[in-house]
């Protein structure tokens, strides 16, 4: 998601200017413990990076997401420039990390991405005709490690609406996936996927066989976005079967109301930036919020996806309060409270390898928006054991 990246005050761009200049030391923190029904987590280190990171002729930022190769050691992550600074690409990384906290994250590539034609997308200024400029927010490495699975916000400006895109581990082009029912450009008003607020999580089942995509916001027709004191209308989470790449079921999840006590500006937002699955029958949602003039937020919630845990709104047109049962979740960790020095915009959600001790390991990484006022922040997460384990 990269709409926030403007109206930014001078005094914003003078906090950026602070926090970049400040030490990448790894850090440690206390015991977690969110919830009664949460293991608790510890900070296990941050690595922060400044907007004008420059690798292999490209500016480092916008990274949107972020997964783990097992096969190869590799992290992948999607920056989600619109070959607006370089052409849109990923990059692949690798992240070093022990009990005494995260020690180093080193990238190592850059892979263009490619469109159906073969070529380098090019940006909106000189559009390619009848191909969109992608705008990456999601991305997994789908299962033996030859393919990459990405989603794109859309060119709504140029008629072109969100996509799933399957590309080799080299950036080329393989093929695009079909949409759900309702979430391609709209046809008439207060229909369909809000510009700039479409497809940004994607998780794979622990067995392979299942993909997981999630909006960030409601379908228009679903209901208002987040406001102070109210929740807004539900975000849709659909399953495809992976075999035949076709949608087959959809949850509907509410994520949290703005904050009634804050002074909310227009700008003012909350949603899904990403997903994860943990284990066979469980998702976790990162809920990332933003209040200009640069406050950011983000929490992890642990959901169901057993066939009880909510209604099938696959082929709903519309979501109202009587005509569908949401998810139910369990908060795991709001990031403001897990010993960060501040929390940027995280987006990124992946798994890496556990510690020796066999504790997982939970990494995430923040869009800086190409903004000095922001930073790219790799941040890792420990499980903790106590009283308090059984939610995960």
């Amino acid at each position: 998601m990269n709409n926030l990246r403007h109206h930014l005050p001078l005094s914003t761009l003078l906090l950026g200017i602070f926090l970049t200049a400040c030490s990448t030391t790894p850090q440690t923190t206390a015991t977690i413990c969110s919830s009664p029904a949460a293991t608790p987590w510890t900070l296990l280190g941050e690595v922060r990076w400044p907007h004008d990171l420059l690798f292999a002729g490209t500016n480092v930022g916008g990274l949107s997401a972020i997964d783990y190769d097992p096969g190869s050691g590799l992290y992948y992550l999607a920056s989600d420039d619109r070959s607006a600074q370089d052409p849109a690409r990923l990059y692949t990384a690798r992240i070093r990390y022990d009990a005494a906290g995260l020690q180093e994250v080193n990238l190592q590539s850059v892979i263009p991405l490619r469109g159906p034609n073969q070529q380098l997308f090019t940006s909106s200024k000189a559009p390619e005709p009848g191909i969109a400029t992608p705008d990456a927010e999601a991305l997994r490495v789908l299962p033996g490690g030859k393919s990459l699975l990405w989603s794109s916000e859309g060119d709504f400006a140029r008629g072109f609406g969100p996509q799933i895109i399957e590309s080799a581990t080299d950036g080329s082009w393989q093929q695009q996936w079909s949409l759900p029912p309702g979430h391609d450009l709209p046809h008439q008003p207060n229909q369909g996927p809000r510009n700039n607020f479409t497809l940004e999580g994607m998780a794979v089942s622990d067995d392979g066989k299942t993909l997981w995509v999630a909006m960030e916001a409601p379908l228009r027709q679903d209901g208002p976005m987040p406001s102070p004191g109210r929740a807004g209308g539900p975000v849709r989470i659909t399953a495809y079967d992976m075999a035949t790449q076709q949608p087959v079921r959809q949850l509907a999840y509410v994520p949290d109301a703005l904050p009634a006590g804050l002074l909310i500006q227009r700008r003012a937002l909350n949603g899904i930036s990403e997903i994860l699955a943990d284990g066979p029958d469980h998702l976790l949602v990162l809920e990332r919020s933003f209040a200009p003039p640069l406050r950011f937020g983000a929490r992890i919630y642990r959901i169901s996806t057993r066939p009880e845990a909510g209604s099938n709104t696959l082929n709903q047109p519309q979501l109202t309060s009587g005509n569908h049962q949401p998810l139910s979740k369990t908060l795991v960790l709001d990031l403001t409270d897990a010993g960060l020095r501040s929390v940027d915009n995280i987006e990124g959600m992946s798994w890496g390898p556990p510690l020796p001790d066999g504790r997982r390991v939970l990494l995430l990484v923040s869009d800086n928006n190409f903004n000095p006022a922001e930073v790219t922040q790799f941040v890792a997460l420990r499980q903790g054991t106590g009283s308090c384990v059984a939610g995960l």
